[in-house]
């Protein structure tokens, strides 16, 4: 009796057991399949994961006005320029007297000192307008004056004139022209503040001049394609070289046979893209400043990744964006990464080996 009610309760005890294995094994799959799914399309749809790509170099998404600010450029004061390496476009422009002047485009960087800040040119505004942008300068030809303060063809911060708290600083004992900087925070809140500006453009495509891939650009393949380790550019007083670094896939930047470098950071002066526009140009009525030839058409070079090709450009007037194209008239796609916009005399030579 008591042995076969002992043999009873073991049969029972043998079946909870059972059970509760069976059930702890299917809440375990239940669970696996519920992980598995979770957030998964209906069945019979592809399930696809993609990874936002999005361009590096500048908030291509963003309104934000950029800041077109005219940087000093004569041999002597190349050492003491600071904070290009913070902008996402810089123009190089030849001016009088066989010279050149770069204009920094940054936009949504933190606060930056910027240096150092010399006077405008008219044309300097037709290559402003392309990305919407503020321009900023100390001081101004006469005829970038009747363009900026009579016409007001474009928003302006001037510093000659008290805008923009510039300032002076003079580590290498230069000349006076040389010596001046900005904060460009300091220049966003005087240009909103003091000036009524509007900081955002109606599209975030105003803001943008070039047309970038994210994924860097192979020119090898393509019409024209020639190797492009060396670049040199010649502007009269200043040579510009680009020296290519392929671990780094960036050019360096070289002015008259000595690497450019940020006077506080000691880092050099980088790019990723280059294109060169070969531009037109003929004295103004005073005999002295030169009319660039913006509103044109005409050559130049797209330069990335150690290969260069020839390419065309146009511009249907001032305010207009420059278009760059291949040479089938493809638009021309650039690397993501700083460009250095070289618009150099068409008469004047450029090397790319």
């Amino acid at each position: 009796m008591n042995r076969s009610r002992k043999r009873r309760i073991s049969k029972k005890k043998v079946f909870l057991l059972i059970l509760i294995i069976i059930l702890l094994v299917g809440a375990g799959v239940c669970l696996w399949k519920f992980v598995i799914n979770k957030g998964s399309a209906p069945k019979g749809k592809k399930i696809t994961a993609k990874l936002e790509e999005k361009v590096d170099i500048v908030d291509i998404e963003s309104k934000s006005r950029p800041f077109a600010i005219s940087i000093n450029n004569t041999p002597v004061a190349v050492k003491v320029q600071e904070g290009l390496n913070k902008a996402f476009l810089i123009y190089e422009i030849p001016t009088e007297g066989s010279t050149a002047r770069l204009i920094a485009v940054f936009k949504d960087v933190e606060d930056t000192k910027v240096g150092t800040i010399r006077s405008a040119r008219h044309n300097m505004l037709d290559f402003s307008y392309e990305s919407d942008a503020i321009f900023v300068a100390f001081g101004w030809s006469h005829y970038a004056k009747d363009d900026m303060s009579g016409s007001h063809l474009i928003d302006y911060v001037q510093g000659i004139v008290g805008e923009g708290g510039m300032w002076r600083d003079n580590p290498e004992n230069l000349d006076s022209e040389h010596t001046v900087y900005l904060q460009t925070e300091t220049v966003k809140n005087y240009a909103k503040d003091s000036k009524g500006y509007a900081l955002e453009s109606a599209s975030a495509s105003d803001t943008i001049l070039l047309n970038y891939n994210v994924i860097d650009v192979d020119l090898s393949d393509k019409e024209g394609a020639m190797v492009a380790n060396h670049v040199s550019i010649d502007y009269g007083s200043v040579t510009n070289d680009f020296n290519y670094d392929a671990d780094t896939g960036m050019y360096t930047r070289i002015v008259n046979d000595r690497v450019a470098v940020d006077h506080n950071t000691k880092e050099p002066f980088t790019t990723k893209n280059i294109i060169v526009q070969k531009i037109k140009y003929n004295r103004a009525d005073d005999g002295y400043y030169w009319n660039l030839h913006t509103v044109d058409s005409g050559e130049g070079y797209y330069i990335t990744n150690g290969y260069a090709i020839p390419i065309k450009w146009s511009k249907s007037d001032r305010k207009a964006k420059t278009k760059f194209t291949k040479l089938d008239g493809e638009e021309l796609e650039v690397s993501d990464g700083r460009t250095y916009i070289e618009v150099q005399v068409a008469s004047r030579d450029t090397t790319i080996e």
